[in-house]
Parts: C-alpha cells; structure tokens; sequence
C-alpha cells in the first residue's frame, strides 16, 4: 500500500481503549504510520465523533489540556475532509447505491474526495470495493 488511506473513528477510539490491547496496538500503529508517511486522511467527521466519546463514553472523560493536544499534534494533521455541498451528495448517493448507513456513506464519501486508496474500518465490510476505494478492517 503507497497511497492515501483514511483511518475511521474507531481506530482512534481503540487507540485509547486498554481493555483492547491488540487492536490498541493495531490502531496506533496505523495512525503513527499516518502521521509520519503524511498519507493518512481523516475527516471533520471523525474529529467530531472522537470528541464526542472521550468526552461521554470513556470511563474516565479525556482532560481539556489533553484534547486540545491531540488536536492539535494528531488530528489535525490528518485532517483534509471538509464538510460542503458536494461531500453530502456524494454521500446520499453512496448510500442509495451501496444501501450503508447514513454516517458510514459520509466517511466513504470523505475516503473518495481525498483520494485515498483505503479505508480501515471495522463497520463495513471486509474487502468491499467502491469505486477505486478498498474497504479493510484492519483487525480482520
């Protein structure tokens, strides 16, 4: 793999998640390799997601100082996927095409604006293929 790939929002869930040790190491593996080969992609999306369970779901919620760090040193690095006009009708057409759930065909949509080889996702299908997006879970 050489190209841009894009990193779902579990991935950096799981990148926290010390009851999950081998998808922790997984996921943080991905994301350094993201950050330091500037290929991987992230969306707004995905920032909002992240925020919204470390701040809620966590056990213990993510400290200010600490989210304004990951912020800033993580995420938004690989952030390139905007919200507009144009990601939300690609958007409604991956999901009437490919039948996907309103938030997944948003993420799909982000992967295709950036041109990204990949997806790693748990929440789709294994090797499913849209357009010239390869869909991996990347703990399969």
């Amino acid at each position: 793999m050489r190209g841009r790939f894009f990193l779902d929002t579990n991935l950096f869930v799981y990148a926290f998640d010390d009851l999950a040790p081998v998808k922790q190491r997984r996921a943080s593996e991905l994301i350094r390799d993201g950050l330091a080969e500037r290929r991987g992609v992230i969306s707004f999306q995905v920032v909002q997601e992240f925020f919204s369970v470390t701040f809620r779901k966590f056990p213990e919620s993510m400290k200010i100082p600490d989210a304004q760090d990951y912020l800033a040193n993580v995420l938004q690095p690989l952030l390139v996927v905007h919200s507009s006009e144009a990601l939300y009708s690609e958007a409604i057409g991956i999901k009437g095409r490919y039948g996907i759930g309103w938030y997944d065909s948003l993420i799909v949509a982000g992967a295709l604006s950036a041109s990204c080889e990949t997806l790693f996702t748990e929440d789709l299908q294994h090797g499913l293929q849209i357009g010239k997006l390869t869909i991996l879970n990347p703990f399969a």
